[in-house]
This record gives structure tokens, sequence and C-alpha cells, in this order.
């Protein structure tokens, strides 16, 4: 039953993004408000230009500690060697690029087009959902 299911059917479709202007005090405070581990940086035509995560919020923290201020733009520390995986993926095979992988979301795309985010959480729930039917 896992096999049949897509990276599209769990995926999230409503992004919450960000820009590379956009200043990285504002970006922390909107993964926390929406309780999202990373989103995606995209420029004014839509384009993915990285993903800005926590482990990048913590190079925010560092600086800020060590240059006694807090600014910057999420351009200066968002991750720009972005993994992307296909919204018709199996969920399977999405599992297994998560195994050996420190990455917790991976942007998902259908067309050459930006649709979705995928997380670890997103799987777990794929696999509770059928665990729950299946019962």
């Amino acid at each position: 039953m896992l096999a049949k299911i897509t990276v599209a059917d769990y995926m999230t479709k409503r992004l919450v993004t960000l820009t590379p202007d956009m200043d990285v005090i504002e970006a922390i405070e909107r993964l926390l408000d929406h309780k999202i581990t990373c989103a995606p940086v995209i420029n004014q035509q839509g384009h993915l230009l990285g993903m800005f995560s926590e482990k990048d919020g913590m190079k925010v923290f560092l600086e800020s500690v060590y240059n006694q201020g807090m600014s910057g733009k999420v351009g200066d520390f968002m991750t720009t060697d972005t993994v992307s995986v296909n919204a018709e993926s199996s969920i399977v095979d999405l599992a297994e690029k998560f195994q050996p992988s420190s990455i917790r979301s991976f942007p998902v795309f259908q067309d050459n087009e930006l649709v979705g985010i995928i997380s670890r959480t997103d799987i777990l729930r794929a696999l509770v959902t059928v665990g729950s039917t299946q019962s």
C-alpha cells in the first residue's frame, strides 16, 4: 500500500516562502510562527534559489553572538545547494533518500515548477494513515 503513495499525496502545498532580501530575524520569526523547520527562498519570478532552515538560523545566532548584532539577509545565510524531489516520486523512494541524509525537508517540483515541500513528518503521517486503515 505504501509503495503506491506519491510525494504529491502528502506534501505541503501551501508554502511559506521567503525572499533573499528578507531580514533573517523576520525569516526566523516566520518559521517559528508557522511551526516549520525550513522554507523555500524564491525570487520575484517564483524560482527556487535555496532553502532557509533552522540550521541556517543557528548560523545567524552564532554570528550575532560573535559580532554583537543581529542583522543580515536570508540570501546571506540560506542553503543554495538544494536537493529536490519530483511530485510523482514514490514516498518509499523518498524515505530511502531521507534515511542517510540530515536534510529534514525537500522542495517538490512538478514540470519544473515548485509545487510543495515534503518533510520527514509527512512520511511518518503517511505511515500512520495507511497503518490505521489496515487495522
